[in-house]
C-alpha cells in the first residue's frame, strides 16, 4: 500500500496554535487555561503571562522544531490554526519552502462545535483562504480542537477536503461515506493518536523527555514489526511550544534519528499517505482525487 513496499508510514505533526488560542484580545469570554500548571482563570482578565506562553512556541520553539526536521530533511504535516499563520507568517513560508504539508486546525484554535451550522461552515471556508493565502496552498486535510460532530464531516465532504484527523481508532486509514444534500460523499479517516502525542507534558505532571522517547520508540517498534505483514502508519503529533523547550526538543531528534536507522519506514505527510491509500483503495462513493 505504501511506496516502495514501505512497512510503515511515519507521520509527524506539528501543531501551530500559538497566537489563535482564547483570549479577551480576540473578543473571547476568557483567556485560555495556563496548560501547563493547570489554571483555569474563571474571571474575564486578559491573561499576559499565558498568551507569552503561547508566544514563547513562536519565538524560540519553532526555530528548535524546524531545525530538527532540516537536519534530517523530513516532511511534517503543520497542523495549523489559521490565524496562528497569520501572525507567524514565516512559518508559513517555511511551510511552502520546506516541501511540508499545510492542514486545516480551524480559523482559530478554539472549540467551534457549539456553532450553528452556517457560522461553521463559515469557521471552515475562512481557515481554507488564509491558510491558502499564508503557505501559498489550500489545505486538503482538518483537525478539530477535540470536539467535532457529523455534520462537520459532512461540511468538510462538501468543502472539498479529502481527509479529516478526528479518529483514534485505528493505525491504518479508512474510507467514511457522509450524507450531503447532493448525495452521499467520502472523507477519509486518517487516524490520530493522543497517546505519542507531546501535550502529555502539560496534562502528566512530572513526565520525562525519556519516558517520552521510550514510549514513542516502543510505539515505532511494535508498528514497524506489525508492517512486515500488513502495512502500519504512525503519528507523532509535536507543539511548538512544548516539545520546542530546551529540555525537550532533543527527544524528538533522537526519536528520528531512531527512525531512520530502520529500513522500510516512509517519512509522509498525511496527505501522502491519504493518497497513498485512495490509489490502494478508491473511495465507496467518490473519486479520491479532488
Amino acid at each position: 500500500m505504501w511506496p516502495d513496499e514501505a512497512r510503515l508510514a511515519l507521520s509527524i505533526v506539528v501543531n501551530v496554535e500559538e497566537g489563535a488560542e482564547m483570549s479577551l484580545r480576540d473578543g473571547d469570554k476568557g483567556p485560555e487555561p495556563v496548560d501547563e500548571l493547570g489554571v483555569h482563570l474563571k474571571v474575564p482578565i486578559r491573561n499576559f503571562a499565558n498568551e507569552s506562553n503561547y508566544e514563547y512556541g513562536i519565538r524560540a520553539g519553532w526555530p528548535r522544531v524546524d531545525a530538527i526536521l532540516k537536519k534530517h530533511a523530513i516532511p511534517a504535516t503543520f497542523t495549523a490554526a489559521a490565524m496562528a499563520l497569520e501572525r507567524a507568517p514565516q512559518i508559513g513560508r517555511a511551510i511552502a519552502a520546506g516541501g511540508h504539508e499545510p492542514c486545516s486546525h480551524g480559523w482559530r484554535w478554539i472549540h467551534q462545535f457549539s456553532y450553528n451550522e452556517e457560522r461553521e461552515r463559515d469557521f471552515v471556508r475562512k481557515a481554507v483562504e488564509s491558510i491558502r493565502a499564508t503557505t501559498g496552498e489550500r489545505p486538503l486535510g482538518w483537525l478539530s480542537r477535540y470536539l467535532h460532530s457529523p455534520r462537520l464531516r459532512r461540511t468538510l465532504a462538501e468543502e472539498g477536503f479529502l481527509y479529516h484527523m478526528d479518529d483514534f481508532s485505528d493505525d491504518v486509514p479508512r474510507w467514511d461515506v457522509v450524507e450531503t444534500d447532493a448525495g452521499p460523499r467520502a472523507i477519509m479517516l486518517v487516524p490520530y493518536a493522543l497517546d505519542t502525542n507531546d501535550m502529555k507534558f502539560w496534562l502528566a505532571p512530572g513526565y520525562t523527555p525519556e519516558q517520552w522517547l521510550d514510549y514513542a520508540v516502543e510505539t515505532f517498534e511494535v508498528l514497524w514489526e506489525e508492517g512486515a505483514s500488513a502495512p502500519r502508519m504512525m503519528s507523532l503529533g509535536l507543539h511548538l511550544r512544548i516539545i520546542g523547550r530546551p529540555g525537550r526538543i532533543r527527544a524528538f531528534d533522537r526519536f528520528v534519528q531512531h527512525a531512520r536507522s530502520k529500513a522500510g519506514v516512509w517519512f509522509a505527510t498525511r496527505l501522502q499517505i491519504a493518497r497513498a491509500f485512495a490509489a490502494h483503495t478508491p473511495a465507496p462513493a467518490e473519486p479520491a482525487a479532488r
